[in-house]
């Protein structure tokens, strides 16, 4: 059930005395506790949003859950209890910096449906959820709180998208480069010419390759010699032409684009922006968020594959021959 799930992965507890050694009250749906600390500030009310640590324990003493090992408080809103397993029968009896203990009978978890219960679970009558309750937000301050967040995170990729414009931008001089520019922010380099055929997507490509970061560190290559020079470790990896079919997303956006541009036989550089390639994340150790990405490529072969076929349409007199119209491709 999802409230057992929330108890499972998201109660923090702290360090508390066994049930049969405390006084215990007990909640209107017969729920056990007992309140070890009594805050005499404003007590939790509904849609409040609280953040608290938790430990979940059977009644054996053996731990189940911690936030303190998982490092992050569990944060919610308090609402009207749905059922006795969900303890917002017990957050109103709290103010911040409380501390209680709560007995959740594994029966009342499991009454219905019994064949969900863990094996581990068949003879523990008890969960045991130790909580202290650290903070409490109105939704309003919640919702403050949240978007100044979101702001920061906006304001710090703003700066690291700007930093990555500068650096390409530095890159692209020192290298003297003259390179094409797509609309999609892709710039590359024809080095090696061909007048063989483009692939479409939906083709098999065969491509040899290394790829380098703006300060030359090589993370990646289908060359041997080069990965050794560079002093890549790839265990295991045969060094061959890596096969893509185009268009399946099997590889970066800059790659799935960059590669339509290329005739069989030709070599070229691409210089790829994180959008088109990772973007906020890393991808291992050397490539960080926000990173630019160059590639020297050589398209080795094409091979053709299964196309959408063209729907007929409007015919346009031309040389005596009937143009077929192409239709808008409408990305939704």
């Amino acid at each position: 059930m999802r409230y057992f799930l929330f108890l499972l992965t998201g109660l923090a507890l702290f360090n508390t005395a066994k049930a049969q050694d405390v006084t215990l009250q007990t909640t209107p749906k017969g729920l056990q506790y007992r309140i070890f600390t009594n805050s005499t500030g404003t007590k939790i009310k509904l849609s409040d949003v609280i953040s608290f640590n938790a430990v979940q324990k059977t009644d054996k003493d053996s731990v189940l859950f911690s936030t303190y090992t998982a490092g992050k408080p569990v944060k919610l809103q308090v609402q009207a209890s749905q059922n006795i397993g969900d303890l917002m029968d017990v957050f109103p009896l709290l103010a911040v910096n409380d501390s209680a203990m709560v007995l959740l009978p594994t029966d009342s978890i499991f009454k219905g449906h019994e064949e969900q219960r863990p094996p581990f679970l068949a003879k523990v009558k008890n969960l045991v959820f130790t909580i202290k309750i650290i903070k409490v937000q109105s939704l309003d301050e919640a919702m403050a709180e949240r978007n100044a967040a979101m702001e920061k995170v906006k304001a710090e990729a703003a700066k690291l998208k700007d930093a990555e414009k500068a650096d390409m931008q530095k890159y692209i001089v020192d290298n003297k480069l003259v390179l094409n520019t797509t609309a999609s922010g892709l710039k590359y380099k024809i080095v090696k010419p061909s007048l063989k055929h483009k692939p479409l997507n939906g083709d098999t490509v065969f491509v040899n390759y290394v790829g380098h970061t703006l300060n030359g560190k090589v993370f990646d290559s289908s060359i041997e010699s080069v990965a050794k020079a560079s002093g890549l470790s790839q265990p295991g990896r045969a060094y061959e032409p890596i096969k893509v079919v185009l268009g399946q997303g099997q590889v970066i956006k800059g790659w799935d684009e960059g590669l339509l541009l290329l005739n069989e036989g030709s070599k070229a550089e691409f210089v790829i922006p994180s959008a088109l390639a990772y973007g906020e994340n890393a991808a291992g150790p050397n490539i960080g968020p926000y990173s630019t990405l160059v590639f020297e490529l050589e398209l080795v072969k094409v091979k053709t594959g299964k196309h959408a076929a063209a729907k007929p349409g409007l015919k346009k007199k031309t040389t005596g021959k009937a143009v077929v119209k192409k239709k808008a491709v409408v990305k939704k």
